[in-house]
């Protein structure tokens, strides 16, 4: 029997005794039957998606929406920042029912292919691996910028930089999200405690001359700019298909997708209030930067957890899209094989590479995470 590609309808959708509709994976599932498999990818479950999803999405990009509301005023923010997350949720719901509909769909690049041929195969994945090697480049970034708040600027900037992407690199390495699952657990955990811990700080050493407006009347390009902020915070989108492919009951998606967008969004309303609250106009991106040194340190410190590990799963994740697009329907897909393992290494060492190379070429923070939001976010998030 030959092994089906991007495009068979066989065994996508059947219906039960009830009329609604019941999916089914193993038929055209990217990757099939795995019992006789040295390396299995389908171990998650819907919680440690949800934690995964968590780690990747609730992190470097919400210290930038303090930033937006001191640009837009406090309840224009606070309205994007929910009606951002509310649309999310919706296109959540429409991609999780994409995937299940085709389960053949790994990348964006394969939805891209259904909808658009060939070439829109090639674009949607050129797409997913530029937006994620992007993203990754901004969390070695909030790493460079942590490492030195940490150690007091002894160092040169490309250095912290240098010495964040090793660790990022090694944990980008397994082969499944499986093996980055559990550690995403302590990535949750820090972004969450950091968050909190930089209200606080914000509470207890508020600017005593801070300005915070309920609206502010500013130009299209910088009222455009700050946007992205919050477009760039929800934009874990293009993760999804991939993610989903790896779970052992992707029905269940839908309850990961849901947990993740209602934290997000609950989460970003209160820490972009409550910090430029406190510190109002003056409030800078990445927000940590604006607190007193000490607290800088710690806040900084407990985050470099979630910090080291979405840049990792970002680079996995480029690395994942070209290596099972050259290994589909391969023995070294599944095998520990030199071929298979040299490619792999390979691509995670080109993805850290680059992302390096974008940490170091655009040293701004804010202006990193703009371009990545306007080029890609948009397409997977809120367009497609």
């Amino acid at each position: 029997m030959a092994a089906p590609t991007i495009g068979d309808k066989t065994g996508a959708v059947s219906r039960n005794e009830s009329g609604s509709e019941q999916y089914e994976h193993d038929a055209v599932d990217v990757f099939g039957s795995e019992d006789n498999h040295d390396i299995k990818y389908k171990n998650l479950s819907w919680q440690l998606v949800t934690v995964l999803m968590v780690a990747e999405i609730v992190s470097n990009g919400m210290l930038s929406l303090p930033y937006s509301l001191a640009v837009v005023g406090m309840v224009p923010g606070l309205v994007i920042i929910i009606f951002l997350g509310i649309f999310a949720t919706y296109t959540s719901w429409l991609l999780v029912k994409f995937k299940l509909r085709h389960p053949e769909v790994h990348t964006m690049g394969d939805a891209g292919y259904i909808l658009f041929g060939p070439i829109g195969r090639e674009i949607m994945a050129f797409g997913t691996c530029c937006f994620a090697i992007f993203a990754s480049g901004g969390q070695l970034l909030a790493g460079q910028i942590s490492l030195a708040a940490l150690s007091d600027n002894k160092l040169c900037l490309m250095l912290y930089t240098g010495i964040f992407a090793i660790p990022t690199l090694i944990c980008s390495l397994p082969r499944t999200f499986h093996g980055l699952s559990w550690i995403s657990i302590s990535s949750v955990l820090s972004i969450l405690i950091a968050g909190i811990v930089g209200m606080g700080a914000a509470g207890i050493s508020p600017d005593p001359n801070r300005s915070v407006q309920v609206a502010v009347t500013t130009d299209f390009y910088t009222a455009f700019a700050s946007i992205t902020n919050p477009v760039f915070a929800f934009a874990g989108h293009f993760m999804f298909f991939v993610l989903i492919s790896e779970m052992k009951e992707p029905k269940h998606a839908m309850r990961a997708a849901y947990t993740l967008q209602t934290f997000a969004t609950v989460y970003y309303a209160i820490f972009a209030g409550v910090t430029y609250g406190y510190i109002g106009s003056k409030v800078l991106s990445p927000s940590f930067s604006s607190l007193p040194p000490y607290w800088q340190k710690v806040s900084y410190g407990i985050a470099l957890p979630n910090i080291l590990l979405a840049g990792s799963l970002y680079a996995h994740t480029a690395s994942k899209v070209v290596f099972v697009r050259i290994f589909r329907h391969s023995r070294h897909l599944h095998s520990h094989t030199v071929l298979g393992w040299g490619v792999w290494v390979s691509l995670v060492l080109l993805a850290n590479g680059l992302a390096f190379l974008l940490a170091v070429g655009v040293p701004i923070f804010n202006y990193l995470i703009g371009i990545a939001a306007s080029l890609f976010a948009a397409w997977f998030t809120y367009g497609m």
